[in-house]
């Protein structure tokens, strides 16, 4: 029997880490946008794949962002 890969689990990486992004943007919208899912809330690290300290840092992007409505705060 050949081993299924649906089991397996495939390592996600820091999508920051690895364009080499050191400071997240509130002003980059197109990046943050891709963090949000269609309901404009934040999509977990679980899901993303982000580091802890990135997360913390888009995070606050996104909330500085919401605040300067460059992104909303709810939408459908």
């Amino acid at each position: 029997m050949t081993p299924s890969n649906h089991n397996q689990k495939r390592e996600k990486k820091c999508f920051f880490s690895e364009n080499n992004i050191k400071h997240v943007d509130y002003k980059d919208t197109d990046i943050l946008k891709k963090f949000l899912n269609p309901h404009a809330r934040v999509i977990s690290r679980k899901k993303t794949g982000v580091s802890a300290k990135n997360q913390r840092k888009l995070s606050v992007a996104v909330k500085r962002a919401r605040f300067m409505a460059l992104l909303p705060y709810v939408s459908r």
